[in-house]
């Protein structure tokens, strides 16, 4: 035992005394994606974007922040705290350029359950007698933000655990319809728990199961409690934030900066509620005292660690759930690759560290980061512009926040949670793609609803495995087809050679989130491994089978020529084994075909189902003239014989007639079996256009092989 563990401790230390330089470099860009874009940073291009985009993202934060930490149930400062630290830890850790986190209203609604929990709200007001000492805040504030710091200090030690764990990966099993519904129902919450703020109403802190309704029964049974005074705020300002936003939008691309609405209506109703004193004439509830500075670091009560467990899971999942969702968004919007393990490690780090400078839970938020998108942020350095403003309100302009309404911040929460609202407007999509999808949102909302977030997203994943799974038992999984029936159709050397660029791919499964991710790295690794083959063994079958290694016909005929290397590639996917596709299997074969004709790839898709046909063409803009579902294999690569034999033909008699001295057609004489130039608009003729020829004016029905005697005699004449 002793000698197995010298043996074991030696070749540790051999492993450690082997790591180099460059290994060392090598971890720090992968996991400090700063080091990678930071030298390379663009001050004359990118500055200018960056910072506009810094000061407009500083002034939505700054509300946001305030309101948030009110919906976490902990003072308004706090959330300036939240505002700052998480985002300068992403900044160095995070991959995605455009992503904007910070205070986040759906884990800040997931920690005031803890806070409620924990901390009972005897105290009502933000400063008692019994001082701190910590930024001049009473003991029951203090003690509410250990609670929600805690929440986020163990919710992000659950993304870094997961991080370590390669659980990233595992991210396929949460579905577009269920991460919708999750969102517009933990949206749907927050709404309610700004009702009371909006209404001026004075009532308890009710969660739990059914709360939704429990909340609104509350409501109207003391309806007559209403403060008529908060109510018409609330109104007016929900009507100008709508309506401003809108017309920033609306004309987002003639005015190079939008109006910072939130900005304006929090400087305008404060100095409104100052002057009218409505704090003490109409009893409207304010912010209140906003400290100046920032605490010294303190770590987070660890004894209540295991008393806030639930929520803390619940911060770890939605917030990251949310976070990779815009973070994968903008990464394709802007065409850059995104890590889904290393959000892990980003986001963690976002709630570990500022959890010991009193931060609520943290997560990307999406009306910040279409902020950024519509102010044409380049890179994160925007985000640590919008710190550096933050840090100035924190230390100068807070206190000035005293009179703020708090029925204004509920107005621009409500206003602010508009892009979770309209994914009701997905149910539609999903109606007209797949039932299943639609049915599994509706549930998902429900229970999100009636439960909470993490409940809801729980329900969703497991609904989405059990019917996938009893899908998968019911369907079938390969299709064995005979390609000799095509082969025969094209037997010469001349013939196959056209065709070596021509792929054929069969799809012997159904096409759904579990396998969608893979589907897409196997078709892209099968055609770059195709495309670097010596073509010495070209007579085997160029018939390759996903997801089932079974081979699925024989090829027969002699070797085959060269390929032309002018020749544009063509891919066939054979669909008759995919024998039923989900939303995310319909957008993987979407972007497959936007990815391939970008690569100058036609694909050709054969054996279609008339749902998937309805479904690609419902959910996509195909952007093609020429068609691209066929009934069979051997009617798509007919298509493309065709198409390519009269190219070639075309080539062969220009080059003829030019060897004759003949530059046009029109003088040719016409006899015999005569060349007639035809346009591709001539619907009798049995051409399949693919965009090979699309510039192609003339097509060719004859070769110069089969003029007759008489036609050459009197085209020498008219030479003469």
């Amino acid at each position: 035992m002793a000698g197995a563990k010298r043996r074991k401790k030696s070749a540790v230390w051999r492993k450690i005394h082997a790591l180099r330089c460059e290994d060392i470099k090598l971890w720090c860009v992968r996991r400090l994606p700063i080091v990678k874009w930071a030298p390379s940073y663009n001050l004359k291009e990118n500055l200018i974007p960056d910072t506009v985009s810094g000061m407009m993202l500083a002034i939505q934060q700054v509300p946001q922040g305030l309101a948030f930490a009110v919906l976490s149930s902990v003072h308004p400062v706090f959330g300036l705290y939240g505002s700052l630290f998480p985002v300068i830890i992403y900044a160095v850790f995070g991959m995605g350029r455009h992503v904007a986190t910070g205070t986040f209203a759906l884990t800040s609604l997931i920690s005031a359950n803890a806070v409620e929990r924990l901390v009972s709200p005897a105290i009502n007001n933000f400063t008692t007698s019994n001082n701190s000492g910590v930024l001049g805040l009473s003991e029951f504030e203090m003690q509410r933000i250990g609670v929600a710091a805690a929440v986020s200090f163990l919710g992000g030690i659950i993304q870094v655990a997961m991080f370590v764990l390669h659980l990233g990966s595992a991210t396929f099993l949460l579905t577009e319809p269920v991460i919708s519904a999750m969102t517009t129902g933990a949206a749907t919450h927050v709404v309610t728990s700004q009702v009371k703020y909006l209404l001026g109403m004075k009532m308890p802190y009710i969660s739990g199961p059914l709360g939704f309704f429990y909340i609104y029964a509350y409501i109207f049974e003391n309806i007559k409690s209403v403060q008529l005074e908060a109510l018409l705020l609330s109104l007016v300002s929900l009507v100008v934030l709508v309506l401003v936003k809108e017309l920033n939008e609306k004309f987002k691309r003639k005015i190079k900066v939008v109006l910072p609405i939130d900005l304006i209506l929090i400087i305008a109703t404060s100095i409104g509620c100052y002057c009218a004193d409505m704090e003490y004439t109409y009893g409207l509830e304010v912010v209140g005292h906003i400290p100046e500075g920032i605490p010294a670091p303190k770590a987070p009560s660890l004894n209540i660690l295991s008393e806030v467990v639930t929520e803390a899971f619940g911060v770890a999942l939605v917030g990251y759930v949310a976070s990779l969702a815009l973070a994968q968004g903008s990464a394709k919007k802007f065409k850059y690759s995104v890590d889904d393990n290393q959000e892990l490690l980003a986001h963690g780090l976002s709630n570990v560290i500022p959890s010991f400078f009193f931060c609520i839970p943290s997560a990307a938020a999406m009306g910040r980061t279409a902020l950024l998108y519509s102010t044409g942020a380049k890179t994160q350095v925007a985000c640590l512009i919008s710190c550096i403003l933050i840090l100035v309100v924190i230390y100068a302009i807070g206190p000035m926040l005293y009179w703020l309404p708090m029925c204004v911040l509920a107005s621009i929460i409500v206003v602010g949670l508009k892009g979770m609202l309209m994914q009701f407007r997905d149910l539609k999509k999903y109606w007209n793609v797949d039932k299943i999808d639609w049915s599994i949102w509706v549930s998902t909302y429900v229970f999100t609803v009636c439960f909470a977030a993490n409940v809801g997203l729980l329900y969703g994943v497991v609904c989405t495995i059990v019917i996938v799974i009893f899908r998968f038992q019911r369907a079938k999984t390969l299709s064995l087809k005979n390609m000799k029936e095509v082969e025969c159709k094209f037997k010469t050397e001349a013939d196959r050679e056209s065709l070596q660029q021509v792929k054929i791919v069969s799809v012997n499964n159904p096409l759904v989130f579990l396998n969608a991710k893979k589907f897409h790295h196997d078709l892209i690794r099968i055609i770059q491994k195709a495309s670097t083959q010596p073509h010495d063994d070209l007579n085997k079958c160029e018939q390759n089978t996903l997801l089932n290694p079974v081979s699925n016909g024989n090829c027969h005929g002699e070797l085959a020529l060269q390929p032309c290397p002018n020749e544009r590639c063509a891919l066939i996917l054979d669909c008759s084994g995919l024998t039923f596709f989900d939303y995310t299997g319909v957008s993987v074969l979407l972007q497959i075909y936007m990815d391939f004709k970008n690569r100058s790839i036609d694909v050709l898709l054969a054996h279609c189902k008339a749902s998937l046909v309805k479904a690609m063409q419902y959910s996509g803009n195909l952007g093609s003239e020429n068609p691209i579902f066929f009934e069979s294999v051997s009617s798509a690569i007919g298509a493309i014989h065709l198409n390519r034999v009269s190219f070639k033909a075309v080539i062969g008699d220009i080059q003829k007639v030019q060897r004759l001295g003949l530059g046009t057609y029109k003088n040719l004489p016409q006899c015999g079996s005569p060349i007639h130039p035809v346009s591709p608009l001539d619907t009798n003729l049995p051409f399949y256009p693919l965009s090979s020829t699309k510039q192609l004016t003339p097509i060719i029905n004859v070769s110069f092989l089969q003029m007759t005697t008489g036609w050459c005699s009197n085209l020498w004449t008219s030479v003469i």
